[in-house]
């Protein structure tokens, strides 16, 4: 199902013996568009750090009751590697994170290992951290918090159309499909879903994001009602509208299968 990044902050995190504390955050892979972290606030129960967790170890999420049960016990989250709140997140962090918790590494993906199979760590740690072209840390140049992205400013192909305020997320994989852009002071009232897919650039350092569409296309495009929940029709509706070709006909076409009721 699509849920709305913003929507799930908040969420209480349940260990399996207890509260870990509260969704603040979420940090995503800018190159897979994939949600790599929650950050959870962790109260007066473990103040000043800040606690990552991987969404494989989610069990079945409680969405009435905004929580989000995971396969920890509040003992492993407690000796887990410290981190400050203020800190930046470095792939060394992550690997001390990853060997504690014995989560099987994403990052070999980017040199070209299987990053779903099992692999020791030894080969992750053949992978240093690459430098922040900053200050010189070693922090991972793919992770972005989305509570930073949200405000960056979105430009068309010939001109500016509003700005990023929320992220469309497919729970089943925590890709995130959809950017929501709200042009409010371009049209107001108007918000607008855009695939990542469609994205001509990022300036990571201007904030800025470019899109392969045109304002009058834009203009023209169905509108996003973050009221109520997008369904698979609704996708249809903004695929046909763009005309690009759709994510879960991709996947049908890659896997043999044939398109059913979604």
């Amino acid at each position: 199902m699509l849920r709305s990044l913003d929507s799930l902050i908040g969420y209480g995190i349940q260990a399996t013996d207890g509260p870990v504390g509260t969704v603040r955050d979420f940090l995503f892979d800018d190159q897979a568009w994939v949600v790599r972290y929650m950050a959870a606030d962790t109260g007066k129960w473990l103040p000043g750090r800040k606690v990552l967790i991987v969404p494989s170890v989610l069990e079945r999420p409680e969405w009435d009751r905004r929580s989000l049960p995971v396969a920890l016990t509040r003992r492993q989250v407690e000796n887990g590697p410290d981190l400050s709140e203020d800190q930046p997140v470095s792939r060394q962090h992550e690997i001390d994170l990853h060997h504690h918790y014995a989560w099987d590494p994403y990052w070999l993906a980017y040199a070209g290992a299987d990053a779903a199979a099992p692999f020791p760590l030894t080969d992750a740690l053949a992978h240093p951290p690459e430098p922040s072209p900053v200050d010189g840390a070693p922090r991972d140049p793919h992770l972005r918090s989305g509570k930073e992205v949200e405000g960056y400013h979105v430009k068309a192909t010939d001109g500016e159309i509003g700005h990023v305020e929320d992220f469309i997320l497919d729970d089943e994989g925590w890709v995130i499909r959809y950017v929501v852009v709200d042009t409010r002071n371009w049209l107001p009232g108007k918000k607008v879903l855009v695939s990542p897919e469609w994205f001509d650039a990022v300036s990571w350092a201007a904030q800025k994001v470019t899109v392969d569409i045109s304002r009058e296309g834009v203009r023209n495009s169905p509108s996003y009602d973050p009221s109520r929940p997008i369904n698979r029709e609704d996708e249809g509706v903004l695929y046909d509208y763009y005309g690009r070709p759709a994510y879960w006909q991709e996947v049908l076409e890659k896997t043999g299968a044939t398109v059913g009721h979604w």
